[in-house]
């Protein structure tokens, strides 16, 4: 089995459980700009895109709606201010990076999330062991467009032969195809197993320790 040296983790849906939060978000702007609110599933096939993906989807209209532009702005204010307060790290995954960080793995975030949020989630939950967090942010195109990715692998120093991306969804399979590196996806997530396995990734699991197999 091909081994791997660099880990780029997806952050919501892989590391993060974050939907709880974000559909706070989303339902504080329904509800002060006088819209219907959005259940959590909603919510949970929603993401993948980026948070202005997500408030297009959410939003009735979309950005045909005269207010759009004003709930997104408002959005990102309240979700960067409120990021942390129901989200938690999945169980075992504080033991995967202490156990990749031994194996002197090197690793990264790669996030839709903007990168205000994604530096802070970073610094609350993983700074110990991940030092480098990439989120949306200009001149950088959104995944699925590779340039997080290439740029993540740029600054490590890494081999795209030795570079594994986990992500949680469709987004992350076509990331990792477009950047030309390997991908393994997760089960916990924001997507069902049975569609993650018609992506073929190299594999899908089921439990964060699993992916030590990898390494």
């Amino acid at each position: 089995m091909q081994k791997y040296n660099t880990i780029i983790f997806d952050l919501d849906g892989t590391l993060l459980n974050t939907l709880e939060d974000l559909a706070d978000g989303v339902n504080y702007c329904m509800r002060k700009f006088s819209c219907p609110e959005r259940t959590l599933e909603e919510v949970r096939q929603f993401v993948g895109n980026g948070i202005r993906k997500l408030m297009e989807r959410a939003v009735p209209m979309g950005t045909k709606n005269p207010q759009f532009e004003d709930i997104f702005e408002t959005f990102k204010a309240y979700y960067t201010e409120h990021c942390q307060i129901k989200t938690r790290a999945y169980p075992e995954i504080e033991e995967l990076l202490f156990k990749l960080a031994e194996n002197k793995c090197k690793m990264a975030i790669v996030s839709n999330k903007n990168i205000d949020a994604v530096k802070q989630l970073n610094r609350l939950y993983f700074y110990h062991y991940i030092k480098l967090a990439v989120g949306e942010q200009q001149g950088v195109r959104k995944k699925p467009f590779p340039d997080s990715v290439n740029h993540a692998i740029s600054e490590l120093g890494a081999d795209k032969e030795h570079v594994l991306y986990v992500g949680d969804s469709e987004v992350d399979k076509a990331t990792a195809d477009n950047a030309g590196v390997d991908c393994v996806l997760v089960s916990w997530g924001f997507r069902e197993k049975e569609k993650l396995l018609e992506l073929k990734p190299l594999a899908v699991i089921d439990k964060p320790l699993e992916l030590l197999q990898f390494v």
